[in-house]
């Protein structure tokens, strides 16, 4: 099934702002997470079609997902 993937600010450093990828039936976000070498506590905001959503989510073929990490600073 077909996934786009966006990643935000430090994602993309050696990766990509937005790629359409394939995944398996049933993949889940966190399954996104782990192919992207990117850690479930790195990541700040997940969003899948413009709404919020937790790491268990499986995803739809179509389904636009949007990863953000942790904001610092103060």
């Amino acid at each position: 099934m077909q996934i786009t993937v966006k990643l935000f600010a430090t994602f993309r450093q050696d990766r990509f702002k937005l790629a359409e990828q394939d995944y398996p039936e049933g993949t889940t976000i966190a399954d996104v997470l782990d192919a992207l070498a990117i850690a479930a506590p790195d990541v700040g905001m997940l969003f899948v079609n413009g709404r919020s959503a937790e790491p268990e989510r499986r995803l739809a073929s179509g389904a636009v997902l949007a990863i953000f990490p942790l904001v610092g600073g103060g």
